[in-house]
């Protein structure tokens, strides 16, 4: 029994659909069908039920998916322990560069098993595309991650700050409460530049916003600089990488955080997940 079955039947079984399993892969569909074959042959057993409509998991499929995820994150274990050389760490985040992320970068290279890490900056859904596609290493998001295509740890808990202008009523304060600003005055980017955030946003709102979420996140700061009203809310880490004259960041009181994660493969030695977690970590 090869590890690329295994691989190829994992990957079919989290799409349920042999065609995106091959666009993952990089290969084309009828090598994944041939291996998956080739594998219920050697089990004696049918893993997957299709039909011309849909692909579903037999109830041997749902017991072998979870041995082979075991088998495989055991020879990625084997390969670390037998002290393959470290590739490039590749870390997918937005383009801020935190001092947090400066000291995980420094740990990384100090580790039992030093590491280069390589930082791309790419959106939160193609982070997470890439982590389970096998683009990049691990990836850090902030709030909720719902696949359960890949592997989530909690590294920290980030403080959210609210975001106005400097000639905004409430600029003076050394803290301020949502239900001491105008929700007419609220601006969020819209949902899908970054899912995670958004729900998480929305979770600590007292009300709905009134107005529909539009644009990224340099056109929400730049209505915020035009509207002495306007307000929205950032992670801390993320409002100090942006520097801009016109606006000012203050905390909220009572505090509100977000979490976030670390983000990797499936396959991801336990002990390698929690050794990222580490870097990160306060």
């Amino acid at each position: 029994m090869e590890l690329r079955a295994l691989k190829y039947f994992v990957t079919v079984a989290e799409e349920l659909h042999f065609g995106r399993a091959a666009e993952r892969l990089r290969i084309v569909q009828p090598a994944v069908s041939q291996q998956i074959a080739r594998l219920e042959r050697e089990l004696g057993v049918r893993l997957l039920d299709r039909t011309s409509r849909r692909v579903r998991l037999t109830p041997a499929g749902d017991r072998v998916l979870a041995a082979a995820r075991e088998t495989l994150a055991a020879a990625a274990r084997v390969r670390v322990v037998a002290g393959e050389s470290a590739a490039t760490l590749r870390i997918g985040l937005a383009s801020c560069v935190s001092p947090r992320v400066e000291r995980a970068l420094a740990r990384l290279r100090a580790g039992e098993r030093p590491a280069e890490p390589e930082l791309v900056d790419l959106p939160v859904t193609a982070r997470l595309d890439a982590v389970r596609d096998g683009g990049l290493d691990l990836a850090l998001v902030r709030g909720a991650v719902g696949s359960t295509a890949v592997a989530v740890a909690r590294a920290w808990a980030e403080p959210v700050h609210v975001v106005l202008s400097r000639d905004h009523r409430a600029a003076g304060k050394q803290a301020v409460g949502l239900h001491d600003l105008d929700p007419r005055g609220l601006r969020l980017p819209a949902r899908e530049n970054d899912p995670p955030m958004h729900d998480a946003i929305l979770a600590v709102l007292p009300i709905a916003p009134p107005r529909p979420p539009a644009g990224d996140v340099l056109n929400v700061l730049f209505e915020v600089t035009r509207d002495p009203e306007g307000w929205t809310l950032m992670p801390a880490d993320q409002v100090a990488g942006s520097r801009s004259g016109t606006l000012l960041h203050v905390p909220l009181d009572p505090p509100v955080t977000v979490d976030v994660h670390v983000v990797a493969s499936r396959a991801t030695p336990e002990s390698c997940l929690a050794s990222y977690v580490a870097a990160f970590a306060d």
